[in-house]
């Protein structure tokens, strides 16, 4: 399960419609905790990411199809660093990621499938026309399966949104 707080969740929400028609993304934050034999994530904050999505750049990204950052999204490198310094800081570690969907469902890509890391929570969230429809949340399972994972919206007030 996941745990995050409504301000987390429209801050996710408001950085999809800002960044419409591509894809927004960002690191979750907080801590992992075993309860009743499950695992549980309560996310403390966001580190907010720009969209460093460039097929060029990248070697592994398929030729065969030239895509923009409307359809991928990539956190860099220096990015994650930062976030992981941060989190370490307040005890914390990166738990997952969030990205959004512009004009596709809530639904994970085999693009995402491929790049995604065990025990991770994966928020995505789908926009319309710059509004956000739909969100929810995911995890692979032992076979590199996406699974929903439920997502629980506490009322908390946790930290807020850091860049």
């Amino acid at each position: 399960m996941l745990s995050l707080s409504p301000h987390h969740l429209q801050a996710i929400q408001h950085h999809a419609h800002q960044t419409y028609p591509h894809e927004c993304c960002g690191l979750l934050l907080g801590q992992i905790t075993a309860q009743e034999g499950q695992w549980h994530k309560q996310v403390q904050t966001l580190h907010t990411a720009d969209n460093s999505w460039d097929q060029d750049k990248y070697e592994f990204a398929p030729t065969e199809v030239h895509l923009e950052a409307t359809r991928r999204y990539w956190i860099s490198p220096q990015t994650l660093l930062s976030a992981q310094k941060q989190a370490r800081c307040q005890g914390w570690e990166i738990i997952g990621s969030y990205h959004s969907h512009p004009d596709h469902p809530a639904v994970p890509s085999e693009c995402d499938r491929q790049w995604a890391w065990p025990q991770y929570s994966y928020i995505i969230v789908a926009v319309a026309n710059a509004t956000p429809q739909d969100y929810r949340s995911w995890m692979l399972d032992d076979n590199h399966i996406f699974q929903p994972e439920p997502l629980h919206i506490t009322n908390r007030s946790m930290r807020s949104v850091m860049r």
